[in-house]
Parts: C-alpha cells; structure tokens; sequence
C-alpha cells in the first residue's frame, strides 16, 4: 500500500518526452518550444503561438499571412454540423458541445490515413470558437450567426461571433493574451489522454474528442467558472477576506489557487492578473478585482496557496463579456493546439502507452460453485 500512495495520480512519474512545452523547470516557468511564455505575451499574437507549436519553429511574415488567411477560410460549419448544433438542447454543457461537434466533425470530414494530420489540426483550430458561438447563439438568441467572419484573429473571431460586432482592440488583446496563456502545458490530464488515445493509432478526432472529456472534469477544467462564481458572492473586498477565512474554516475546497506542477507561483497568472486590473479600470468599477485580490491573499497568508491561470482569468473573460459558462470551452478553443501538437509528436515516435499496475486485491482464491456458497 505504501508504494501506491507514492504513485497515487501519477504524480512525479515520468510518463514520456516532449519537445513541445517546458513547465516549472528553475529559471524558465514555462515555455513553448523553448520561448518563454512571458516574452511570447509582449511580443507575439495567438495565431504565432499555435504556428510554433504545430509546425516547431517561429513563422516568416509571409508563412504568418498565409496561416491566418487559411484559419479564416477554414472557419465556416458544414450544414450537417449545425444541424446536429441545433438539436443539443440549450441546457447541455458547452464542454459537451464541444466534444459531440468534433466527433460528428470526424464522421464528415474524417481524417484518414494521417497524412493530412496538419490539415486536420487547422480545421478543429479554426472551427472550434465556430461551433460553440452557433450553438450559443442559436439557443440563446435564436438566431443562425454567420460564423465564417473576416476577423484576422481567433480572439477578434470569438468576440465577433459572441457579440454581434467587432470587439475593441483592449478585449481583443486580452483574449488572445489567455488563448496564449493556456495553449499548451505538458502532460497534464487532457493532454496525456489524448496521447493515450493516439498510441492506439487511433484518429485526430478521437484523441481531442477524449481531451475535452478530460478536461470537462471539475478537478482539470471549470477552476475559473468557479472562480467567478465565488468573487461575485462578495460586494467588497472586506466582505470577501472573512467570506474566505469563514469558508477555509468549514474546509471548503476554494478552486483557482495551487498547481500540481507549480510549486511557488503559476507565471501565468501575474499577466492575467495585470489584465484584470486594466480591464477593470476601464469598467470604471474595481469592486470585482479588489475582491479577487483580497481572494488571493487570504488564500497564501492562510495556506501558502497562490492563484494559478484561472484565478484572476475569471475577472478578464467578464469584464469583456463573456458568460461565465463559456470560460472552460474557451480553453479549448485554446488548448486544441497543444493538443494537435501533442498527436502529432505521439505518431511520430508512436508506442502503445501502457502503464503496469500495482495490484492491491485479495490473493488467488479457490472457486466454490454457487450451490455449495
């Protein structure tokens, strides 16, 4: 039994190589292909991002123009998807959505032998936001969006389709700062299960299909829609420090705050952070910031816990509009280029993932029929 505790969740167990993400290492906090994650938010856009990961290797300007022009055109729903958007009854979980349109993406568009695997990776990159904004938008507002916009950008495409109009360049840069933010971060729970799924050489579809399942569950995704949910419970940022000291003595599991990689700090979480801030200063009302703030510093003068990425994410995605319930499947819409990338690195150097075991069941046992029990 001690041996299994050691192992419990796989925790510090090295399940394989990546030259795709770099996480919690001294020195570099995290980093994609060997770019820092801070440099990647001050000098680069989403859409680079995602061309380092899928293709291993920053793009000329010309390569940049000729990715974006073809997400834009990738970005349109056959009929057949959005007839089957139109029948998933609007109080389903967006995540899903997600999960059912790429699967039945898979039947009409099916991947084949591989050999158009970047291909395949473009279309669920720039379809993604498509298919859950029609959904949203059909059930919500009864109307059937035009989801093939002429934004350059995926956050600018999102915002667009979620608002009827072009957002603000301020909200446009914010999102596309945590679509950076969150695209990619090693073995974590979604994306190992994907590459389990690819091992089996089985198809794109089917892996991300998987990855959303992981990453639907409350312990991987969800932290910041239950971020969201708390800071909105205090009117000030009084109210909320003994609202949180109150809950930690009822031992209340407060979602948002600590890592299983992290151990000191998320980097991620300093830039969502100034974001909120900025955003909120534009809203003309600090309330919701200065009660995520004091949130955060309960959480590490307590218990030495620090908000991770969907901490003070939560304040970002609704400052600029977004429904609380839209901000894991964004993470997607984020993620499915780590994850893409992640397939692709699996077939490349493919092995059946199959991990041992340590049985803890009773020893072997004699059988007694059922009438002599």
């Amino acid at each position: 039994m001690g041996e299994v505790r050691k192992t419990f969740g796989l925790a510090g167990v090295t399940a394989g190589s990546t030259a795709l993400c770099m996480v919690g290492k001294e020195g570099a906090g995290l980093a994609y292909r060997g770019y820092n994650i801070a440099d990647l938010v001050e000098h680069s856009n989403f859409e680079e991002v995602a061309y380092l990961l899928l293709h291993g290797k920053m793009p000329t300007r010309a390569e940049l123009d000729a990715y974006i022009a073809k997400l834009k055109s990738l970005r349109r729903l056959p009929d057949e998807l959005k007839t089957v958007l139109e029948m998933i009854p609007q109080d389903a979980h967006p995540m899903d959505v997600q999960r059912t349109g790429v699967s039945f993406l898979g039947n009409i568009e099916a991947e084949g032998d591989f050999s158009n695997q970047a291909d395949t990776a473009d279309r669920l990159f720039a379809s993604l936001p498509s298919m859950l904004l029609y959904w949203h938008r059909f059930h919500t507002d009864g109307v059937r969006i035009d989801t093939a916009t002429d934004d350059d950008s995926v956050a600018g495409h999102f915002l667009h389709m979620l608002h009827d109009k072009p957002s603000s360049e301020l909200h446009r840069k914010c999102l596309d700062t945590t679509l950076i933010l969150y695209a990619e971060h090693e073995f974590n729970a979604s994306t190992f299960t994907g590459r389990v799924i690819t091992g089996t050489l089985s198809d794109m579809h089917s892996a991300v299909t998987g990855a959303i399942g992981a990453l639907r569950g409350p312990l991987h995704g969800g932290a910041n829609e239950a971020a969201m949910e708390l800071i909105q419970q205090f009117p000030t940022a009084e109210k909320a420090t003994a609202g949180v000291l109150s809950m930690l003595g009822r031992k209340e599991l407060i979602m948002g705050f600590g890592h299983r990689v992290y151990t000191t700090s998320d980097p991620r979480n300093a830039v969502n952070k100034k974001m909120s801030r900025t955003l909120a200063e534009e809203n003309g009302d600090m309330t919701l910031y200065e009660v995520s703030e004091a949130v955060e510093n309960v959480m590490w003068d307590e218990k030495k816990l620090f908000a991770n990425a969907d901490f003070f994410a939560a304040s970002v995605y609704h400052f600029i509009g977004i429904p609380t319930y839209l901000f894991t499947p964004i993470f997607v819409c984020s993620r499915i280029t780590g994850w893409a990338a992640h397939v692709m690195e699996q077939r490349a150097n493919n092995k059946l993932i199959r991990p041992a075991a340590d049985y803890i069941g009773p020893g072997l046992q004699t059988y007694v029929s059922i009438d002599e029990r």
